[in-house]
């Protein structure tokens, strides 16, 4: 097949990893996983974000520097591979040596194509998006994401980039790929958005004000602002500008962003990408946020939800499960234990793990080699399929979902119908299905349950790369027990 490259955006460590991210970095995992199956040789990019005054900040406050808060936030993050089973190939941090080196080539590479300049400005500045705001975007005078923190002013003489150089460029590129940003929705808004014409924007901060940043090219009174900086990670992570060969061979890639990333992933990005002559991303795709009770969580109402804790009290694959059915693909969802206690005892307990249980024990020392697949059963599955990978082409991970328990419905019914338990050994043709049914069932699950895909295969006596229908089936523990 080919190559595919996908990135999640880089999270800031200002504070521990939190459900949203883990969202994000699932979405991102199920559809690396996909294109391996597809054939396709996968780079999966994840890391942190570490420059900036919040994080400046937080250091301050702790009493440490500000390396070793990183270091130790940025080890939280990295435990999230394990905590989430993600196969991601790479974890960049914007302070390693490769990356800085980078974004400073990234800099002067748009300096000579003159767009970067310096002049002096007063803005309206949010510590928490890291993000000027301007007057329309406010409510109550406030920044909406975050009214609880007061919005700071900002004058001093800063480097800026010629943004609006770049808007009809990005109006073009939108236009000649309706589907660069999805959902729909989104590219629509970020349109609109350039259309009302782009605001060039500050691309420094002065060192003596907050020194945690890379040195601007040439000018070591100033340090590059955080955006600009974080953004030359999915390029640097490939790469570049070293080593072409391994860069020029997965880029462009993807992007998966949340909501309020929009702007800086399909326009900030896309116009600093124009201005140092490389080409666009392929495509971006938005999240909603996750809400607790429908809040918005924060520290204050102390509703955040540490994926570490659901993970440890149900299990990874419940956890990725909950996130990929439950909440919607592209829209705000809420998180609350009730739902995601329903949900496990509905469709993992009560559906799928108890069809592996029942099927599983039913098969066990039966000798099914010499049996074929029922036509009408093979049917049952290419239908399936068809459902399934159009989902998961379109990123609708909720929808790939319900393929999967449509399938096990139908063999849940099956066994109703057939009452295969009355005679085992007359029944076998249908425990044989069944069987199949189940393999089929588990290698669709591998995106999603990757260690329940697993798990299934093991109990049926199928490797995964198997294009066997020779099955030694036998019984395992409950896969997810009832809560």
């Amino acid at each position: 097949m080919g190559k595919f490259y996908i990135t999640t955006t880089l999270p800031y460590v200002n504070s521990k990893p939190h459900i949203g991210f883990a969202l994000e970095i699932i979405q991102a995992d199920v559809i690396a996983r996909y294109h391996r199956i597809l054939g396709d040789e996968v780079f999966f990019n994840t890391g942190t974000d570490e420059h900036g005054v919040k994080i400046y900040r937080k250091a301050k406050e702790k009493g440490i520097s500000t390396q070793e808060f990183c270091d130790i936030n940025a080890n939280e993050f990295k435990k999230l591979k394990e905590g989430l089973n993600l196969s991601y190939d790479n974890f960049i941090r914007t302070t390693d040596p490769d990356h800085i080196k980078a974004a400073q080539e990234f800099w002067q590479r748009c300096e000579d194509n003159g767009d970067i300049y310096k002049k002096n400005y007063k803005i309206k500045y949010c510590a928490g998006c890291e993000l000027e705001k301007t007057e329309s975007e406010l409510v109550n005078g406030k920044c909406p994401l975050h009214p609880n923190q007061e919005l700071e002013v900002i004058e001093e003489e800063n480097y800026f980039f010629r943004y609006s150089k770049y808007q009809e460029k990005l109006l073009d590129l939108y236009e000649n790929n309706p589907e660069f940003v999805l959902p729909k929705s989104r590219l629509g808004e970020i349109r609109e958005f350039t259309k009302k014409g782009l605001k060039d924007f500050s691309i420094s901060r002065l060192k003596e004000k907050m020194s945690w940043g890379i040195s601007v090219p040439g000018d070591e009174t100033q340090v590059m602002y955080v955006w600009f900086d974080a953004l030359v990670n999915y390029i640097s992570c490939l790469g570049w500008p070293d080593d072409l060969k391994r860069f020029n061979a997965f880029w462009p890639g993807m992007q998966v962003a949340g909501k309020d990333n929009l702007r800086q992933q399909s326009s900030m990005w896309q116009s600093m990408l124009m201005s140092a002559g490389i080409k666009s991303s392929t495509q971006i795709f938005i999240h909603g946020f996750i809400t607790s009770n429908h809040k918005k969580m924060s520290k204050s109402l102390g509703n955040i939800v540490d994926p570490f804790e659901v993970v440890e009290k149900y299990g990874i694959d419940a956890v990725r499960y909950f996130l990929l059915r439950e909440i919607s693909p592209t829209e705000d969802g809420d998180f609350t234990y009730d739902k995601f206690e329903l949900r496990y005892n509905s469709d993992l307990a009560k559906g799928l793990g108890n069809l592996v249980s029942r099927t599983t024990t039913m098969a066990d020392e039966l000798n099914l080699d010499s049996l074929t697949l029922n036509s009408k059963i093979q049917e049952v599955i290419s239908n399936g399929y068809e459902k399934y990978r159009k989902a998961l082409d379109s990123f609708k991970f909720n929808e790939g979902l319900m393929a999967i328990w449509e399938l096990i419905t139908f063999c849940d019914r099956l066994i109703e119908k057939e009452k295969p338990w009355e005679d085992l050994q007359g029944k076998k043709q249908t425990i044989f299905d069944l069987i199949f049914l189940l393999k089929n069932i588990a290698l669709m699950l591998n995106p999603f349950l990757p260690d329940t895909s697993e798990k299934i295969l093991d109990q049926i006596g199928v490797k995964e790369d198997s294009k066997s229908n020779s099955f030694k089936v036998k019984k395992g523990k409950s896969l997810f027990p009832r809560i």
